[in-house]
């Protein structure tokens, strides 16, 4: 067997999707080079034509006369045909002339010029040659939704900073900023650190004015689950904030509950103060029983019709909304309740003014909302407001818990509507690109906001997450979910995706969900999630020539997702603990 002119591999069976080869002398075969699952094999066809295929899994066999001999399953790739690698063409003539360990410029063929110079994105290299660089397409990468999934400690944050560094890092010429723009919504507050000239917000200085809520947000946080379907509270709700609405946009064409419009929140409670208290006089119901200066009921117990103030319904909801009214008690056959008084109206009026008065929901119902404009909002998020940035960072780990998927759902709402009417906008002038500042919105832990469930608390942001997963990528506003339990994403989101980085999983749930819903057929290249590394990646999709184990290249800065080094840190001396200083951080004194 030591005759190098002897056949040392040789193809014994050839399948649509598999190619088994026999290889009776492993060392000579592999010419001393290391061999495992995920190295390339080159399988020549004809003089100018070479299968390349993937190991997938190897066995040994013993023959009758006790040789022993490798088994090699693989996967077909691709052909390479006058210097060019071509995806697919999986067929061979029968029988192949030889079989040999892929050379790096083999593989080289595959990966470097497989992507336009152009268009060529890197932020990984091979598992099994680091020295190959693995690129993709950079418009079908970002222009298609991308899903990072990853078991924790797999490096979905080192990942997410190295793709967005890199992004922002690449430019066509000399300047300062590029025309990337990437919004982070950062739940265990990580990327700062990653980001240091990053346009920063968290819940001391995101501003989201309350009268950008539509109608699901602003009911998910005023009503109690359960209750939002309380046609009373409701509907008075509706109708208040929408004749108020009116009034502070007496210019608008069109102005409806949903509209993102100005309107005063506490006249609408002064309003709703009034209606829950108001009574009216039993003869005459459009006389408003309200303790006025100018009139007073007579003392001898006798209440005329004429008693009580006459106020058509615009009149009434004017004086409603200007401050808290005073009314008259309810008196047998003369005074009787208002048509909406009801207890179910006390409990909304006393947690609506709850909501309003904390400190914990001051960006979205803090003064600042009075002066905040939509312009200047969308400005403050992509990156062009007083700092500007690439990237914004969203700090949710201040954000109450109750709130935080409504705070989710608004700020992606109204950046896929700036998307939509920006092209608007651009086709009314026949322009050729629609959104020329195209933005990507990178979902951290997204199971927490866009859950496969259907609690009401998830209603809006799953309603408004869904809408850009489905429509976005038509208006410049694409998705990068990242998850360590993907079978808990909404399924409508997930499978939106074009574009996959599947990291070390191991949840058997989690690997069978994003095996099904993975767009190419992978054979067992998907039983080897639950054993990669840290950093390394199952890369697939649109923007890849073909599925590759890849090693996520270094970021610089890093996030601050470090694993703490508990063993090394208990084995030093005893450490004090400021816990004053803790306390003036947790009550932001």
């Amino acid at each position: 067997m030591s005759d190098t002119n002897e056949i040392k591999a040789e193809v014994i069976a050839v399948f649509p999707d598999k190619v088994k080869i026999s290889v009776s002398n492993i060392a000579a075969f592999s010419d001393g080079k290391s061999l495992r699952v995920g190295s390339y094999l080159r399988i020549t066809d004809s003089e100018d034509c070479a299968l390349i295929a993937i190991i997938e899994n190897f066995c040994i066999e013993v023959t009758e006369k006790a040789e022993r001999r490798h088994i090699i399953e693989a996967l077909p790739l691709g052909i390479i045909t006058e210097g060019k690698f071509i995806r697919g063409g999986d067929t061979l003539t029968i029988p192949p002339t030889g079989v040999a360990p892929a050379t790096e410029g083999d593989i080289k063929k595959i990966f470097e010029d497989s992507v336009d110079p152009a268009k060529k994105f890197v932020f990984s290299s091979l598992v099994s040659n680091s020295a190959i660089q693995v690129p993709v397409d950079g418009d079908r990468f970002f222009n298609k939704h991308i899903a990072v999934v990853g078991s924790t400690g797999a490096g979905k944050s080192h990942t997410i900073a190295k793709i967005i560094q890199s992004a922002v890092g690449a430019k066509n010429g000399e300047y300062k900023l590029n025309n990337s723009h990437v919004v982070i919504f950062d739940i265990h507050s990580e990327y700062r650190s990653a980001f240091p000239d990053a346009n920063f917000l968290d819940a001391g200085t995101l501003t989201l004015p309350y009268w950008l809520l539509n109608s699901e947000e602003l009911e998910e946080v005023l009503l109690d689950t359960g209750e939002r379907d309380n046609y009373n509270q409701s509907a008075v709700f509706r109708q208040l904030v929408t004749e108020n609405k009116k009034r502070h946009n007496k210019g608008a064409k069109y102005v409806y509950y949903d509209s993102p419009l100005k309107f005063d929140i506490h006249q609408v409670l002064n309003a709703l103060y009034n209606i829950k208290n108001e009574t009216v006089n039993s003869k005459n119901e459009a006389r408003y029983m309200v303790v006025d200066a100018s009139y007073s009921l007579p003392t001898d117990g006798k209440t005329e019709p004429s008693h009580g103030l006459l106020w058509d319904s615009k009149e009434r909801l004017d004086r409603y909304f200007a401050g808290r009214l005073e009314f008259h008690p309810t008196k047998p056959q003369s005074i009787t309740a208002g048509s909406y008084a009801d207890k179910s109206l006390d409990k909304f009026f006393t947690r609506f003014e709850s909501k309003v008065a904390q400190d914990r929901l001051q960006f979205l119902f803090g003064v600042a909302a009075d002066t905040a404009t939509l312009e200047g909002t969308l400005m403050s998020l992509i990156g062009y407001g007083d700092k500007q940035s690439n990237v914004t960072v969203v700090d949710l780990s201040g954000v109450p818990f109750e709130v935080l998927s409504i705070t989710v759902s608004l700020i992606s709402r109204i950046l896929f509507e700036y998307g939509y009417h920006y092209k608007v906008m651009r086709s009314a002038k026949s322009e050729t690109v629609n959104n020329d500042a195209p933005i990507l919105l990178v979902y951290e832990e997204a199971h927490k906001y866009v859950p496969n469930s259907e609690l009401s608390k998830f209603r809006a942001s799953k309603f408004s997450i869904e809408r850009i997963a489905k429509e976005g990528r038509k208006y410049g506003v694409t998705l990068l979910l990242s998850s360590q339990r993907p079978s808990e994403i909404s399924e409508t989101i997930f499978s939106q995706c074009s574009n996959f980085l599947a990291m070390r999983l191991t949840n058997p749930s989690d690997q069978g969900y994003v095996s099904r819903l993975l767009p190419d057929t992978l054979g067992n290249l998907c039983e080897k999630l639950p054993t990669l590394g840290a950093g390394e990646a199952l890369l697939i999709g649109e923007s890849v020539v073909m599925p590759s184990l890849v090693k996520i290249s270094p970021c610089s800065p890093a996030p601050s997702s470090t694993d703490i080094p508990y063993f090394q840190l208990w084995k030093e001396e005893w450490k004090n603990v400021d816990f004053t200083g803790i306390k003036k951080t947790w009550l932001k004194e």
